[in-house]
């Protein structure tokens, strides 16, 4: 998926900073028993000026965290102005924690102010806000997202936002991507970084986690700290497990 690179005419990136309003919290009921959650009311959370990929088990609270982040960013911008891109970032799931009233977020002054929350599984869903909305329909040559397979709609929906530089929030993507079509959101999410976008990604893949310049957090019982791609659990139970997948089928036999 060829895209020109786009220079960004954007003043700054969207989000330096998440904190968290004490006053909102009640510690000892769920989010908060989540370490990574509680971690981030006594250390907030610094967003690189890029990409930031959140990594960890199930569990560990990486769609808690972006989705609430979501949630709050598409508030905070809906105050400002109201239409069908923000309110495409600001609608929770009725299953999202309510830890989105609760944050925080320090903004750039003049930052960019687009951005798109995607999760794999709503991508349908939101293709039909987008379909008779503004100037979408030229964006992706007139084609259809609900004519497209999901992994096929997934990418033409982000290349289409390339030159929009905003916060970008991914959830999981790879569920619906085939191992090139990874490769092909690792094009276009560079493409968007070189537009001036910000990127947060939560995933399981390895080859979405190699996103060039990222800066990765894992998350796990202890909390969240920055690794290194090869230092990073993900990346040593994939290479531990191709380089010996009999280890861990021998109970299958």
């Amino acid at each position: 998926m060829d895209n020109p690179r786009v220079v960004s005419r954007q003043p700054g990136i969207p989000v330096r900073r998440v904190s968290v309003d004490s006053g909102q919290v009640e510690t000892g009921t769920w989010p908060w028993t989540v370490p990574a959650v509680g971690q981030l009311l006594t250390d907030g959370l610094d967003l690189a000026t890029g990409a930031t990929v959140i990594v960890g088990p199930n569990g560990a609270g990486k769609s808690t965290v972006v989705e609430a982040i979501a949630a709050a960013w598409g508030r905070r911008m809906s105050a400002f102005r109201q239409d069908w891109l923000q309110q495409s970032v600001a609608t929770p799931s009725t299953e999202d924690s309510a830890l989105y009233r609760s944050l925080r977020l320090h903004m750039t002054p003049g930052g960019s102010s687009g951005g798109l929350f995607l999760r794999a599984e709503r991508l349908h869903s939101q293709a039909g806000q987008f379909e008779s909305r503004g100037r979408w329909p030229e964006r992706v040559g007139g084609q259809s997202l609900l004519h497209l397979s999901h992994g096929e709609g997934f990418l033409t929906l982000l290349q289409a936002m390339t030159s929009e530089p905003g916060l970008y929030i991914l959830d999981e993507p790879e569920s619906a991507l085939s191992f090139e079509s990874c490769l092909a959101l690792l094009q276009i999410m560079s493409d968007m970084l070189a537009a001036g976008s910000q990127i947060l990604l939560a995933t399981h893949s390895p080859i979405l986690a190699a996103l060039p310049g990222a800066r990765i957090l894992q998350l796990d019982a202890e909390g969240m700290a920055e690794v290194t791609f090869d230092d990073s659990e993900l990346v040593r139970a994939w290479r531990a497990f191709l380089d010996a997948p009999g280890r861990y089928l021998r109970h299958l036999s």
